[in-house]
């Protein structure tokens, strides 16, 4: 057996059982041995779409994601995808083939690309180490929530690896929740004892059945409102003191009732800027709590009145268990008869601004929300279109929503919404794009076609980039360059094997009506030609405060 084929054996016995990637030479044989040794290999058209398929597929899953790449230009090409889960601190392990020879074309400072994007860099250096270091690679992106580079250079693969080499190799055990002080839970008493209107915030790390019943509990306990971060969007779906998503994305309602809030507590949440709308969601008088398993992400964005390293779910359990009495606080018969009426962004009036060719994005994703079944998982691009499907399209809870923005790339869209499908194949899967986004992405509409995923593909239309053209064009500047020709993308749709239908009005949705009613024997394309009369609310925000 050689290094190649126990670096494979070695992933499928810690777990791996899904592995993404682009195969080339270089990683030819360590695919075929995940393979071989039981492991399913999704072949995506492009490095960057394979990789943003793994990270998705590990948010979506709770599992471990795994990308092969072959060396050089196939690391290269899947940078982006890799840097939007190093950002968001995604365990994806990235096996990549590497020439080590300076003097080859497939030569590149492979380490040095992983630093510089904030993944962490391994290599598997010999025979006798290659399943140790394997395995410390798969240990170290579970336990720490790290994309790992693992190298496998060229010249070590074809080794022979010693006799027994994966007798002890099994599944690393779960990682250990980390445990709060007893001072940090007396001072997080004390701040929720004495609030009269608390709101809790949770983030990625609050993600899970566990998290959410603790919190939706001492909640309930304090009288506090419970909101998310867009990346935890449906985590208390169904709640009826749920003020959905706090930041950007906020209806009026939930700006209006989170800035009146005496303490704010962020649980698995960083409160950065899009969160909290540049800090201004935050009231002058509040105070503001962070719970975060990791010491450096206490205050990197907040001034805090309290920073408590732990676990989200732990903590909120230690307090609510030392709780003696049940407070009333934000929970008033006034604040629930406004969330009744308008919490959603499909409750708040709006002037319809649609034409005979263009559609409005709201009433697009209000009328997709009530024809699509409400059991989905929802991939979103990037760009001035994204707030719309993010707040219109109802999801059942936080694993019907993934949001690759770390990095705030546009074309990871779709590619997203292949991992969370094949994370949650009971559900059906619905990716919501812009146009600039879905022709970037566009080569992975055959991967969705090969798979046979019952997908919905939406694209927001305008023909544009529309961020750009929001921004730049009320300062008179020449907007030729981020303005393009019209393109017929649900022809491109069909050159795929898609069904696909051009939306211009709401009359125009009878055939997604009829997909769905059918046998959906091929993935849908929505073209949906939409408005351009202004930029969207939440980009509004983002710009105030530049």
């Amino acid at each position: 057996m050689n290094v190649a084929e126990a670096v494979g054996r070695a992933l499928t016995a810690s777990g791996v059982d899904l592995v993404f990637g682009v195969v080339g030479s270089g990683n030819f044989h360590v695919t075929n041995a995940l393979v071989a040794s039981g492991a399913r290999f999704v072949a995506a058209r492009h490095e960057g779409g394979a990789a943003t398929m793994a990270d998705a597929y590990a948010r979506t899953s709770g599992r471990l994601g795994v990308l092969s790449v072959h060396q050089g230009p196939g690391l290269t090409n899947a940078m982006t995808g890799i840097t939007e889960a190093a950002k968001s601190r995604t365990p994806l392990v990235v096996l990549a083939a590497e020439a080590t020879e300076p003097t080859s074309n497939f030569h590149v400072g492979q380490e040095a690309l992983a630093h510089a994007v904030g993944a962490v860099s391994a290599r598997v250096t010999s025979a006798r180490d290659a399943v140790a270091e394997t395995c410390a690679a798969v240990r170290r992106a579970l336990h720490e929530r790290r994309t790992v580079l693992l190298n496998l250079p060229l010249a070590v693969q074809s080794l022979e690896v010693p006799d027994g080499a994966l007798a002890q190799v099994a599944p690393p055990p779960p990682r250990q929740p980390v445990e709060p002080s007893a001072q940090d839970l007396a001072a997080l008493a004390e701040l929720l004892g004495r609030a009269q209107r608390p709101v809790f915030v949770a983030g990625r790390g609050a993600r899970g059945p566990g998290p959410r019943d603790a919190l939706g509990a001492l909640a309930e306990q304090h009288g506090a409102l419970l909101a998310t971060s867009a990346v935890a969007r449906g985590l208390f779906h169904g709640d009826p003191w749920s003020l959905d998503v706090c930041g950007g994305f906020a209806s009026p309602v939930t700006a209006e009732l989170v800035q009146g809030a005496d303490l704010v507590v962020g649980w698995g949440c960083a409160l950065n800027m899009w969160t909290t709308r540049h800090g201004r969601l935050i009231g002058p008088r509040a105070e503001v709590v962070q719970i975060d398993d990791d010491p450096s992400a206490l205050g990197a964005h907040r001034t805090l009145a309290l920073g408590v390293t732990g676990d989200t779910e732990l903590t909120a359990r230690r307090v609510l268990d030392a709780a003696t009495e049940q407070r009333r606080g934000y929970r008033t018969p006034e604040v629930g008869a406004a969330l009744a009426a308008g919490v959603r962004w499909r409750d708040v009036p709006y002037e319809d601004t649609g034409t005979r060719e263009r559609i409005d994005p709201r009433t697009l994703n209000i009328a997709l929300d009530d024809i699509l079944p409400g059991e989905r998982v929802v991939g979103v691009d990037s760009g001035n279109f994204m707030g719309h499907p993010s707040m219109f399209l109802s999801v059942p809870d936080e694993n019907g929503f993934c949001f690759t923005q770390a990095f705030q790339s546009i074309g990871l869209g779709l590619a997203t919404t292949i991992g969370a499908a094949l994370a949650r194949p009971d559900r059906l899967p619905v990716a919501a794009l812009g146009d600039g986004g879905a022709l970037m992405g566009a080569a992975e509409l055959d991967t969705v076609r090969r798979l046979g995923l019952p997908m919905v593909v939406v694209v927001h239309n305008d023909d544009a980039y529309g961020a750009e053209v929001h921004h730049f064009g009320p300062g008179g500047h020449p907007l030729d360059t981020v303005e393009f020709p019209p393109t017929d993308i649900a022809a491109v749709a069909r050159g795929y094997g898609f069904e696909a239908v051009t939306v211009h009005t709401r009359d125009d949705l009878g055939a997604v009506e009829a997909w769905v009613a059918g046998p959906r024997t091929a993935p849908l394309l929505i073209d949906a030609k939409v408005v351009r009369d202004r930029g969207a609310w939440w980009l509004e925000e983002a710009f105030r405060g530049h």
